[in-house]
């Protein structure tokens, strides 16, 4: 009798301890997920539009490496010139409270500054596209780059938004 509830508890330990294991696999394989670099979300971006255009081997070729260079320039313009604001006074478009007129004003100012650089790049790749695209092919890409951007940012509120109002984090 005592051999048998002796036997029982070592199945019972090591099914246990293979459980741990299996669940611990799975949180590792959830949180260890690789991340997209910015090269290859241009890459997929790319073959999407190029596929949503239906573009032959030579144009699509001569767009890929123009579109490259212009969401490179798009993204290093978004990365130097986005004013830092720190994270306790962000919310959503609003100036923090703590900041004086002239700390609102030059925040707008540079707003601006960057919202003309962003048009004269989209101006001068406008011309770059045009020389292989039709207008409402251009016109395509572009409305194109500004649903993914907004998809994108969507998709990145939205991982890290994972936590519910009250600050707990869902459960999945």
């Amino acid at each position: 009798m005592i051999k048998m509830r002796t036997k029982y508890f070592w199945m019972l330990l090591v099914a246990c301890v293979l459980g741990v294991q299996a669940m611990s696999a799975q949180n590792n394989q959830k949180h260890g997920r690789k991340r997209i670099t910015m090269e290859q979300m241009v890459d997929m971006q790319a073959r999407k539009i190029v596929n949503d255009l239906g573009l032959d081997d030579a144009t699509a070729a001569k767009f890929t490496d123009v579109y490259k260079k212009y969401m490179n320039e798009i993204n290093d313009l978004r990365k130097k010139d986005t004013p830092k604001v720190k994270k306790e006074n962000k919310d959503e478009g609003k100036a923090p409270k703590n900041m004086t007129d002239a700390d609102i004003d030059k925040m707008m100012k540079d707003r601006f500054m960057q919202s003309r650089k962003m048009l004269d790049i989209r101006e001068k790749y406008y011309h770059e596209f045009r020389k292989f695209l039709s207008p409402k092919q251009v016109q395509k890409v572009y409305n194109q780059g500004q649903m993914n951007h907004g998809r994108f940012n969507q998709e990145m509120n939205r991982r890290a938004g994972m936590k519910r109002p009250d600050g707990e984090k869902r459960m999945r």
